[in-house]
C-alpha cells in the first residue's frame, strides 16, 4: 500500500516537473518574442546575469563555438544589452557583461516571475526550501550528465 502511494507521489511530482519545463519554456518563448530574440540569445543573456564571463566562458556555457559567440555577442551589443570591457584583475582580458539597460529590461520581463517565487516560498520554513534546493541541485546535475552523454553520441539516437 505504501509503495503504491509511493509510486502516485512520484508519477505526480514527475508530471508536475514536466508541466514546469513546458510552462517554463513557453514563458521564454514569450519573452523571446517580446524582445524580439532567439533562445540562444536568451540563454547567453541568462548566463550574464550571473556576471561577466569571457567570451571562451560564454561559448561553452551556451554551447557555440567561438565564432558563433562573437557573432551572438556582437548582435546583443548592437541591440544595448551587453558590452565587452576590460577584465578588473588582467585589462588584457575581455569580459562581456550585461549593461545597466540590459539588466532593467530582462528585470522588467522576469522580475516579477522572480517576486512571485519568493511569494510562493513563503508558506515554507527554511529546512523545506534547503530540502528543494538540493533536490533542484540533484536534478541539474543528473540532467547535465544525460546532456553529456547524448551529446558524446549524438548519432545513436536517432532513426
Amino acid at each position: 500500500m505504501g509503495s503504491s502511494r509511493r509510486e502516485e507521489a512520484e508519477e505526480a511530482f514527475g508530471a508536475a516537473v514536466q508541466r514546469y519545463q513546458r510552462v517554463t519554456q513557453s514563458f521564454d518563448d514569450a519573452v523571446g518574442r517580446a524582445l524580439d530574440l532567439g533562445a540562444t540569445e536568451l540563454r547567453c543573456l541568462d548566463w550574464l546575469t550571473d556576471g561577466a564571463m569571457s567570451s571562451g566562458e560564454l561559448a561553452k556555457a551556451i554551447g557555440l563555438r567561438p565564432a558563433a559567440t562573437t557573432t551572438l555577442v556582437d548582435r546583443l551589443s548592437r541591440r544595448g544589452f551587453v558590452r565587452r570591457g576590460p577584465a578588473p584583475a588582467d585589462r588584457r582580458k575581455v569580459l562581456v557583461e550585461l549593461t545597466p539597460e540590459g539588466q532593467e529590461i530582462l528585470w522588467r520581463v522576469y522580475g516579477p516571475l522572480v517576486q512571485d517565487g519568493h511569494r510562493l516560498l513563503e508558506e515554507f520554513d527554511a529546512e523545506q526550501i534547503l530540502a528543494f534546493e538540493r533536490l533542484l541541485s540533484a536534478m541539474a546535475n543528473s540532467a547535465e550528465e544525460h546532456t553529456r552523454r547524448v551529446a558524446a553520441d549524438p548519432g545513436t539516437f536517432g532513426p
